[in-house]
């Protein structure tokens, strides 16, 4: 999940970089959404936003090696702006979705963590109340892919002490919607340091430059 900001120079230049100002988004400030990155799709998409404004409260970041790092915001009611860039500090960040709550639950048993890991490497993804998303990650030409794990640090203030971390292996899959629109699913297993282990599923709306501010 983890980027422990630059080395070099003082201490609190060190912390301070740990929660980089990512497209001017970081904790403390609000991110104003266009109402038609979803409203276009009418009732076609399953991502329902009762304001146009993200209040960011917290903020993660995921460090994929090779691949670049993952820039998360969150909001009291966890929804997230995800922003991925090759940079540590998110100047390059050129992918950008808004995500939103749509399941969580803790797994009874054994039996119920295997059920969920073969649904996360399933060609396709449904659950209660949701059509069929076909896997994003690695394409969906074989009958079962291994799911993505990395920790993500979370803070909830910038000075980026005591960072929360959390454990998390992810699918990502998506569906068509009118036009050229898209919808993503992430389904997630996660476990935060001394936490329990919760399995979550997230909805999102790809999002251009242009459709958000902060």
């Amino acid at each position: 999940m983890i980027f422990r900001g630059l080395f070099g120079g003082r201490k609190d230049e060190a912390r301070v970089s740990a929660v980089p100002v990512v497209r001017n988004v970081t904790i403390g400030r609000s991110v104003r959404l266009d109402p038609l990155a979803w409203r276009r799709y009418g009732g076609d998409t399953r991502v329902k936003l009762k304001t146009d404004v993200l209040n960011i409260v917290a903020q993660g970041v995921i460090d994929l090696g090779a691949d670049g790092f993952v820039h998360r915001f969150y909001t009291e009611d966890d929804l997230m702006l995800q922003m991925v860039s090759p940079d540590a500090a998110g100047l390059e960040a050129d992918d950008f979705t808004v995500f939103v709550p749509w399941a969580s639950a803790y797994p009874p048993d054994a039996r119920a963590r295997r059920e969920w890991a073969d649904r996360l490497r399933a060609r396709t993804f449904t659950d209660a109340d949701l059509p069929e998303y076909r896997r994003f990650w690695f394409g969906d030409t074989d009958e079962r892919q291994d799911p993505v794990s990395f920790w993500e640090e979370v803070y909830d203030d910038r000075s980026g002490r005591d960072p929360r971390r959390i454990y998390q292996t992810s699918m990502l899959f998506a569906r068509d919607l009118p036009g050229d629109g898209r919808e993503l699913l992430l389904a997630i297993e996660m476990e935060p340091e001394g936490g329990d282990l919760t399995h979550e599923i997230m909805v999102g709306i790809p999002l251009n430059i242009g459709e958000f501010q902060a």
